[in-house]
């Protein structure tokens, strides 16, 4: 027999009627599962949209002010002196500038400013210490004073000209070239604090956020009736199409019961007496000289027909078990393995039911065993089944035929096994299958009650 490395096909509890229709709670939380996934991406995307936003935004508003700072202030007050090779002219020259650009330049988010010659020496500076130190110019600081134009980007406070503005975490540089009375070209530069793209960027996202908010709930309130609808229409049309499964299996059941009963009143009856009749005309026969060869005919056609009421017999079992519903749940599994047995196979039956049996869990564990049974006449070639049925409610079937392997048949298995899965699926019941090549077969049948 094999071991117990089972293979789940169907697990109890699993979809049934009232699982298939749609949950107003399922659809709600889905619902709001939805908005919360629609605003995350969208709280995301307008967080970066607002950065962006304000980044611009504050980048354009250093560019105009660096540029009318450097129309209005810094150039009228530039001197050609400031370039002297001269010390002292120099000092003088710087110390005039400083008392335009420092009261009228050092204001607002600007915390640093340099004057810078085309070869990279800083002329002047809020910050003494950077005076007369030479640094190279970067390609864009290059670029700009060829072609002049104002130009805006992160500082870079790594670079070692800006090591005296590390207290800060984040600066906006601004620059642009600017001339000497005598037509100098110099680099005039100003630091700015991140901090105002950042205030910035919350003011534009608090904006877009109680839009986009507002948004979203009337979305949901708009969507809601429509919703509302949709779900009713679908379990309207769940419950229809349920109810329309179950009269077609009761129309099913009704059909195969009225077939039945017609073969069994009729064809069957009708061979039975055939059977007798012609018994009767071969014992006749026997007793008449010189008749022995048509007795022998009519007990060969005898048994014939006895064996063809057998199997009408065995067909009725297969198309409705009327023991079922008049013996119970034990007299329909004897007859079902009436077949099993003719073949010579040792069957043994068991039914210790732990409770009552309800007509629906006694028709589920009838059709489960008579299709695993129909495996076992079909496949196994085995010599010994054992069908039992225990505890509250569990159905075993196993035989010690060729068994085969279950990862070559599960999940899409052949059709027998898909009937029964479907059978177990829709009762809520657990079905397990243990078998391998050589070790025979066993089926578990769990239903909970």
């Amino acid at each position: 027999m094999t071991d117990d490395n089972w293979v789940v096909l169907t697990a109890a509890g699993g979809t049934t009627r009232a699982d298939r229709v749609v949950s107003w709670r399922r659809i709600i939380v889905q619902s709001v599962l939805a908005v919360l996934v629609v605003f995350g991406v969208a709280a995301s995307a307008g967080t970066i949209a607002a950065r962006q936003a304000a980044e611009s935004e504050s980048v354009n508003d250093a560019l105009t002010v660096t540029d009318l700072l450097a129309g209005a202030v810094v150039t009228p007050a530039l001197e050609d002196a400031l370039l002297s090779p001269d010390a002292a002219t120099a000092a003088a020259a710087r110390e005039r500038l400083g008392g335009v650009i420092e009261p009228g330049v050092l204001v607002g988010a600007i915390v640093r400013t340099k004057i810078w010659t085309p070869e990279g020496t800083i002329v002047y500076s809020d910050e003494p210490r950077l005076i007369g130190r030479t640094f190279p110019l970067g390609d864009d600081e290059r670029a700009v004073l060829r072609t002049p134009r104002t130009r805006a980007d992160v500082s870079d406070l790594d670079e070692p000209e800006n090591q005296y503005e590390r207290s800060d975490s984040k600066l906006l540089e601004v620059y642009r070239p600017v001339w000497t009375p005598g037509g100098t070209t110099l680099l005039f530069e100003t630091y700015s604090r991140y901090d105002a793209v950042t205030d910035r960027s919350g003011q534009l996202w608090r904006g877009f956020a109680s839009i986009t908010i507002s948004s979203l709930l009337l979305m949901l309130v708009l969507q809601a009736p429509v919703t509302w609808a949709l779900v009713g229409r679908v379990r309207r049309a769940t419950l229809q199409r349920e109810q329309l499964r179950e009269q077609a299996m009761a129309a099913s059941d009704e059909e195969r019961r009225r077939i039945a009963a017609t073969l069994h009143d009729g064809v069957v009856q009708d061979l039975t007496a055939g059977a007798f009749a012609v018994a009767a005309a071969a014992g006749k026969a026997r007793s008449t000289p010189g008749s022995e060869s048509l007795a022998e005919r009519l007990d060969s056609v005898a048994g014939t027909v006895r064996a063809g009421v057998g199997s009408m017999r065995s067909l009725l079992v297969d198309i409705y078990p009327p023991s079922l519903v008049d013996s119970g749940l034990a007299a329909a599994l004897e007859d079902l393995v009436t077949g099993l047995r003719e073949r010579g196979t040792a069957v043994e039956i068991t039914v210790e039911p732990a409770v009552e049996l309800s007509p629906d869990v006694e028709s589920l564990l009838f059709r489960v065993a008579q299709e695993s049974l129909r495996n076992v006449a079909k496949h196994a070639n085995a010599s010994h089944v054992v069908v039992a049925v225990t505890g509250a409610v569990t159905l075993e079937i196993s035989d010690d035929g060729v068994g085969f392997d279950p990862a070559g048949v599960v999940p899409d298995g052949h059709f027998g096994l898909r009937v029964m899965a479907d059978l177990a699926r829709n009762a809520g019941a657990m079905l397990a299958v243990a078998s391998r090549p050589g070790g025979g077969t066993r089926w578990r049948l769990e239903k909970k009650i």
